[in-house]
């Protein structure tokens, strides 16, 4: 008798789907109504899959579209159970040592935007933080670990927490620490903190990411974010290469509590904002009154490519955000060219009296 037939095995080595299998999913798939959103993206990267065959890829191609595929798979299914907690991404340097008042900084931090209703989500590794998740605490922290041949191992908070998830490319990583936050904070670091304020600031700068607030956090009588803004004021501003109001789009301060109420003055009365058609829709925790809607109108129409700004109930486009229905819209035409100047219209919103006009 010959040897059995070993089951298929998958690149992972686990069993591997049978073709029968397979094909059971794929036909559930195509028996979902036509109109279900969710199920048409699907089969639309189902095809963009089965086309990579006709592609001309090599295999590290395939392996580097299956890693991405897999890792963002199981990092929005990790963040997906915590959508209605918002939270704040902290970067900062891995080697800082417990004791360095950066150090103790970034705890205080961690603790007291816990407290003020947010979880944190940090890289994972040890330093500033492992000083943040320490502040915040396991049950109010996200890990997103980077697989580095050095320093980079879970500290003792998140370590082998169901929120820990392992990245293998910077480029995924990076990709949920700004999806998932509403907030950004940065301490000393090295290259990769530079990376990643630079990465925050132009996603905001360019539209690709809703406005939040970018925080620059040092111990008081460091002079490190301040020598980090005048070469962006000397340099970059100086030659033109950033407008005057992109300096805008982030603060530096040199305490926790400074930092957590930059955070949460943000969101004092914004909310959130996203597109409908060409209609800038942006969602506030109180309707404003006519005289405070006048004075946007005056203030801020360089921002308008045309009309007004109005305010009214939610769109029926809308109604993929159910929990979000019954806040007030302020809407208008944004010509998208100034995130800077959008900032500060939030912040002139943020700045009204709720008692006055």
């Amino acid at each position: 008798m010959g040897s059995p037939v070993p089951s298929p095995k998958s690149t992972r080595g686990r069993p591997a789907l049978t073709n029968e299998q397979i094909l059971e999913q794929v036909q559930a798939l195509l028996d979902t109504p036509a109109d279900d959103l969710q199920h048409i993206l699907i089969k639309e990267m189902l095809m963009t899959v089965i086309r990579l065959k006709d592609a001309p890829l090599d295999t590290l191609d395939l392996k580097i579209l299956n890693r991405t595929l897999r890792e963002l798979r199981y990092a929005f299914k990790v963040f997906g159970q915590y959508r209605d907690r918002s939270k704040v991404s902290i970067f900062g340097s891995a080697r800082t040592q417990p004791g360095e008042p950066d150090y103790r900084l970034a705890t205080q931090f961690g603790k007291q935007i816990v407290e003020a209703g947010y979880m944190v989500i940090t890289g994972a590794a040890d330093g500033i933080m492992g000083a943040a998740q320490e502040g915040a605490g396991r049950e109010q922290s996200f890990g997103v670990n980077i697989m580095l041949p050095f320093e980079q191992g879970a500290n003792a908070t998140i370590a082998d927490d169901p929120k820990l998830v392992n990245f293998k490319y910077f480029f995924t990583r990076k990709l949920m620490f700004l999806k998932e936050s509403q907030a950004v904070a940065l301490f000393p670091g090295g290259f990769g903190t530079h990376d990643e304020g630079f990465e925050a600031l132009t996603l905001v700068q360019t539209g690709k990411a809703p406005p939040q607030p970018i925080v620059f956090l040092h111990a008081p009588g460091s002079d490190y974010w301040h020598e980090w803004n005048r070469f962006v004021i000397g340099q970059l501003l100086t030659r033109k290469l950033i407008n005057e109001e992109d300096t805008g789009l982030y603060t530096i301060v040199d305490s926790a509590e400074a930092a957590v109420d930059e955070i949460a003055t943000f969101y004092r009365v914004y909310h959130s904002l996203r597109f409908v058609d060409r209609l800038l829709v942006m969602r506030l925790k109180r309707r404003l009154s006519d005289g405070q809607l006048a004075t946007l109108n005056t203030e801020f129409a360089d921002l308008l490519d045309a009309g007004t700004f109005e305010q009214r109930a939610a769109f029926p486009n809308e109604a993929d955000e159910p929990e979000l229905a019954d806040l007030p819209r302020l809407t208008c035409r944004y010509h998208r060219r100034s995130a800077g100047r959008l900032r500060q219209l939030i912040d002139r919103i943020n700045g009204f009296d709720k008692s006055k006009d």
